[in-house]
């Protein structure tokens, strides 16, 4: 017994023909649509490739650009099937390629799947590569004379006025390491022969962080120095007063940046998956509709169409049975060449 079976007339053909035409074409730009959010998410990456720990980060990205191509190839390709199939003789070419093409198509349903998939999971990889990444960034910070390092300030000091955030974790992490060149200190200054003096590594650390950290939104005039020395400034405590630095980390803030555009672009690979899906039960419909016509050669003669030509059950028991079957035959051929080789040896 067919699955869901259900009777066509000409009208009801030609209606279901052109919606599902048009609903192909919502497809293409949806494809288009991840195709631009997979090359947007790449050029963002790519900005800041240089406070990524490694590069691995790029695959969902490339990813989505194959995908969106991919699902513009076969959305337009289902497109031409269903506007051809209005006219009999042009729709009979296609009658041998819509199985396999119908086969690929939920193959490839699945891969979009596992794609939205990689899209609402992409923080999780970004929280790795952005904690390290970021580590070592900021311990580059000093070096603006050295080859390959001379950008990471500027690099560092924008994402950090971008995103309204400071440090890695937080703004304590300017802390614990020396982020002042040695260019621009006074070894002949006491101050400054203790603070190296005063630590293992010999580094100059101290309570500040850069003036990208500063919030321009709070009325007092940016303490980035001795942030948590009460005496160094009138009428202040750090440990009560809401300060006019950025206390988020940085990698709480990209991350949460690029989680939003990864969900949204998750959602959208989604619904490109539930389009796929019902285009490809009309598809299905429109094929067994117009390969059941009561007469081939009366286009208004009534049809039925169908999801399956059986059930579930019995499709599954007769796809197991094939692979059975194929199994077998291929047992068999090995057994009559081991035989051969026997009789010729």
């Amino acid at each position: 017994m067919a699955l869901w079976k259900v009777k066509f007339d000409l009208k009801k053909r030609v209606k279901l023909a052109q919606m599902l035409w048009l609903m192909y074409w919502v497809s293409v730009i949806a494809g288009v649509l991840v195709f631009i959010l997979g090359l947007f998410f790449k050029i963002e990456l790519r900005k800041r490739s240089e406070l990524m720990d490694n590069k691995e980060s790029h695959f969902v990205p490339n990813l989505l650009i194959v995908v969106g191509l991919l699902v513009c190839g076969i959305s337009a390709f289902g497109g031409k099937i269903c506007y051809d199939s209005l006219d009999l003789p042009k729709f009979a070419r296609w009658k041998t390629i819509i199985n396999p093409f119908l086969i690929c198509c939920l193959l490839f349903n699945t891969i979009l799947f596992f794609t939205a998939l990689l899209c609402f999971t992409m923080r999780i990889p970004l929280q790795y590569t952005l904690a390290d990444g970021l580590k070592n960034g900021m311990k580059f910070y000093k070096d603006t004379d050295v080859p390959g390092r001379c950008y990471m300030k500027r690099t560092l000091d924008l994402m950090q006025i971008e995103f309204r955030c400071c440090g890695n974790n937080n703004y304590k992490d300017w802390f614990e390491i020396q982020w002042i060149s040695n260019r621009y200190l006074d070894f002949s200054s006491k101050e400054v022969k203790d603070r190296i003096s005063s630590n293992v590594d010999g580094q100059f650390l101290l309570d500040g962080v850069p003036f990208s950290c500063c919030n321009p939104s709070s009325p007092r005039p940016c303490i980035h120095y001795q942030v948590t020395n009460n005496s160094a400034h009138y009428s202040y405590d750090y440990h009560t007063e809401e300060l006019n630095i950025w206390t988020r980390g940085c990698r709480e803030a990209i991350v949460s940046y690029y989680g939003g555009l990864m969900n949204t672009i998750g959602l959208l690979v989604l619904l490109v998956t539930a389009l796929e899906v019902a285009v490809i039960v009309g598809l299905q419909y429109v094929k067994t509709s117009l390969s059941t016509l009561v007469n081939p050669e009366d286009p208004e003669s009534e049809s039925e169409g169908w999801i399956l030509e059986k059930t579930i059950k019995e499709t599954f028991t007769d796809i197991i049975s094939k692979i059975k079957a194929m199994g077998k035959g291929n047992r068999v051929e090995e057994e009559v060449e081991v035989q051969a080789v026997t009789t010729v040896s």
